[in-house]
């Protein structure tokens, strides 16, 4: 029996692109997900909680990246964080957001996409 994965999908308002990913991947056996944002006006903000419980982390561009190091440097130590450059121009469940995420999840979780 395999463990389950923990992953963590981050974006900045935690209103479209990580909540689908969440969406996406949490019917996947094997994965458990959650998703929040890097701004503090975001749906649901970033905890050092979800970082703790994270095994992977995906953020969806560059900058997401680079404010969790700058709030959680010693949390994240040793935890594979991947950004995906996927632009903040897509919708909640868009056909094609949908599509590049299980694409790039899959591809660098070598995972079936399900």
């Amino acid at each position: 029996m395999n463990p389950v994965r923990k992953i963590l999908f981050v974006c900045s308002r935690n209103q479209w692109r990580s909540p689908t990913a969440e969406q996406v991947w949490r019917r996947h056996p094997g994965i458990a997900a959650r998703s929040g944002g890097t701004s503090a006006n975001a749906r649901h903000p970033v905890s050092i909680e979800d970082i703790r419980w994270a095994d992977v982390i995906f953020v969806m561009e560059e900058k997401h990246k680079n404010r969790l190091q700058a709030n959680f440097r010693q949390a994240l130590q040793g935890k594979p964080l991947y950004v995906l450059d996927i632009p903040d121009q897509y919708r909640y469940m868009d056909a094609e957001l949908v599509q590049i995420l299980q694409q790039a999840v899959a591809g660098i979780l070598q995972l079936d996409e399900d």
